[in-house]
């Protein structure tokens, strides 16, 4: 088992959601963060200059079967490309056991 925390455009979260639902990944749990980038510019949009070092994303945590892994990341990372910096970061590592609450179940029949 294996989790992947994926950190991408708020913007893109709709298609990264429907991603994974296209690729059975039904469960995940995510939320809104704010983190610091590695661009040091503001994007000037419309004479406005906007600051770039605080950046609103969301934060995705799924916890997958192995044999779903390379599909999750391929979902998402197809679903969150824009091709500009800032795109986000996936970050996978690995799961020691998972139990269901409910049933007491362990392993892969408690991730599905």
């Amino acid at each position: 088992m294996k989790k992947i925390e994926a950190i991408i455009r708020k913007s893109k979260f709709s298609e990264v959601r429907d991603a994974l639902h296209a690729v059975e990944v039904n469960f995940f749990s995510y939320w809104d963060v704010t983190g610091v980038g590695n661009e040091k510019e503001g994007h000037i949009y419309r004479t406005i200059s906007y600051s770039t070092t605080d950046i609103q994303r969301r934060y995705l945590s799924i916890v997958v079967s192995d044999e779903f892994l390379d599909r999750t990341i391929e979902a998402i990372t197809k679903a969150a490309y824009t091709g500009n910096v800032g795109d986000g970061k996936i970050f996978i590592s690995e799961m020691l056991e998972t139990v269901r609450i409910r049933t007491g179940e362990k392993g892969n029949p408690a991730i599905n």
